[in-house]
């Protein structure tokens, strides 16, 4: 029964990851979207290896061939400036789920501190991995700085906003589903 409803939640996480990448406001190099909302609740909820996972099974999905990225899918995506991005989602889960593992008593600033550990990681993969995908495979020269201005900079404030979103709803849902049952910390 536990399995079931494991492989259950880690399908729902992924799909809710890829709904998040069509809910986006255009920004130039890197579209803002919910998808950090979803990852990051899939660690919070799920834990570090089924957060993880959830965030895998979508990555594989997309490069399968089906379109739940922003900008669709296809084993070619790994040539896109964000596929960082989407490596970061899985480092993210899988960390922001390892720290709510070892937190006996969620607050509201142990989660924005947890979220953003999380967070460090997406942007970390995801600039780095822009800078080298222009500069390597598309043959545009860009500076380092560039790749943070619009890899980090321009997308950081509404991830913050997110962040600070989610902390408040995982300090509500999370005693929720552990006093239902329904999750165990």
């Amino acid at each position: 029964m536990r399995n079931t409803r494991n492989l259950i939640l880690v399908a729902m996480f992924a799909a809710l990851t890829a709904i998040g990448a069509f809910i986006r406001i255009p920004i130039p190099y890197v579209p803002f979207t919910l998808q950090y909302l979803f990852c990051a609740l899939a660690g919070i909820i799920l834990g570090s290896k089924l957060g993880a996972l959830s965030q895998i099974v979508y990555v594989i999905i997309g490069l399968v061939g089906v379109p739940v990225f922003t900008e669709g899918g296809g084993f070619n995506y790994i040539f896109k400036p964000t596929f960082g991005y989407l490596i970061g989602f899985i480092i993210a889960a899988y960390v922001i789920g390892k720290i709510r593992e070892n937190v006996k008593e969620l607050t509201f600033i142990k989660a924005i501190f947890m979220l953003l550990s999380g967070l460090f990681f997406i942007y970390l993969f995801g600039v780095v991995y822009l800078y080298i995908s222009y500069n390597l495979y598309l043959g545009k020269n860009i500076s380092f700085y560039f790749a943070f201005f619009y890899g980090f900079v321009v997308c950081i404030a509404g991830d913050l906003v997110l962040t600070i979103f989610t902390a408040y709803i995982s300090t509500k849902i999370l005693p929720a589903l552990t006093k239902s049952g329904h999750i165990n910390i």
